[in-house]
């Protein structure tokens, strides 16, 4: 046990601290994470959400702000730099491209364990092809100890890509809270969303902007509904958030024919409540790291239908790769794995209880944190406190 006094000091950097998968998960972490061994600084580049930093759970942090400007200045790092020689961090964690020139910042202060995670793909770079962002990676490499990949598209890209060692390379998949997050049966009060009793809900939660990829989701229940399949009456659609796109996919709605079997909720806290209205998950995103609302519907209980991009594979169950994951922009493919839960509603409670099982065994937050304190405790001894 880490003395009181001696609590390991770990620096998260990111660009903006708001809503999001990437930064959910580090309020899981911090939150998790043993209180009496570690301290916590976010420093983010940009601004972050006061809102948001409600989730934070425990008092042993601390957030700062950079306020950087969009455009190429460098003020932003003399401050980074002046805030790491007066917070004195232990150890560095950046995520992501943009943080990753706070490296710079961390290396000059003298920070003597950095490490760095990536998440997913750049929203500019959904293939991580940009041969820019991969030389800006390969640049930064020397001043990097230990590399997190959530995935294993990660940890290929890494290696392959940007030339990272074997030896620093740690993977760990993100977690969810499988105790907040429960089948319908066991939550009292989901949300009101006014469909009519016996109806299927086909739900998704996230950002309306382009790499959700809502319009196939759209398309897809659209195609379904227009089938001739037993029970496509009772198909419903859950859209859960807002943004940029809102507004051009309500009109798609609309004129679909089909807006009373659509529901726009918009930006919701209620997260597990939401879930638990619910049958099942689909999740059309053009690129993805690890997806925290995937975990969170299998944790509540809900088969999830998903592109196949990014961490997707590695989380959904190898028996639904056949069947739960379709290509990008495959509309027609999409709709079918969804109609197989209106033609044999018997799999729908049977899946249910299967992704929740699988879930708790394989993705348990308890499992994340674990990973990630071994990671931070064995970096400290080695190249703080002179141990290892």
């Amino acid at each position: 046990m880490i003395e009181q006094k001696n609590k390991i000091h770990v620096c998260h950097i990111v660009h903006h601290f708001v809503a999001a998968g990437l930064e959910n998960g580090i309020v899981n972490l911090i939150n998790h994470l043993p209180t009496q061994e570690y301290r916590h600084s976010i420093i983010c580049i940009a601004d972050y959400d006061r809102n948001f930093i409600k989730r934070l759970k425990v008092r042993n942090i601390d957030i700062y702000e950079l306020h950087k400007t969009a455009g190429n200045g460098v003020g932003w790092l003399y401050r980074c730099y002046k805030l790491f020689k007066k917070i004195k961090p232990d150890l560095c964690h950046s995520r992501n491209l943009n943080p990753l020139e706070a490296q710079i910042a961390a290396f000059l202060a003298g920070i003597r364990v950095r490490i760095h995670g990536e998440h997913g793909w750049d929203v500019n770079d959904l293939k991580g092809n940009n041969v820019k962002n991969q030389y800006i990676k390969k640049l930064f490499k020397p001043l990097i100890h230990q590399y997190v990949a959530l995935s294993n598209e990660g940890m290929d890209y890494l290696k392959y890509r940007i030339g990272v060692n074997s030896n620093q390379l740690y993977h760990i998949c993100n977690g969810v809270d499988v105790d907040r997050f429960h089948p319908k049966v066991n939550v009292s009060n989901p949300i009101d969303i006014n469909f009519s009793k016996g109806a299927i809900v086909f739900g998704t939660v996230g950002r309306q902007v382009q790499v959700k990829n809502h319009q196939q989701l759209l398309n897809a229940f659209i195609k379904l509904k227009q089938s001739d399949i037993p029970n496509v009456q009772r198909a419903k659609l859950l859209i859960v958030g807002d943004g940029v796109l809102k507004e051009p996919l309500t009109a798609m709605a609309q004129q679909s024919g089909y807006r009373d079997d659509i529901c726009f909720a918009g930006h919701r806290d209620d997260i597990p409540q939401t879930m638990a209205s619910m049958d099942v998950f689909v999740l059309p995103s053009l690129a993805e790291g690890i997806s925290n609302t995937i975990l969170e519907a299998m944790a509540s209980g809900l088969p999830v239908i998903a592109t196949n991009v990014g961490g997707n594979p590695d989380l959904i169950m190898a028996d639904h790769h056949n069947s739960h994951l379709v290509e990008v922009n495959d509309v027609t493919a999409l709709s079918n794995s969804m109609a197989q839960y209106l033609i044999n509603q018997e799999r729908l409670e049977k899946d249910s209880i299967k992704v929740r099982e699988h879930c708790v065994k394989h993705f348990s937050i308890e499992s994340m944190v674990a990973k990630y304190h071994d990671l931070y405790t064995s970096l400290y001894q080695q190249k703080v406190s002179g141990r290892g």
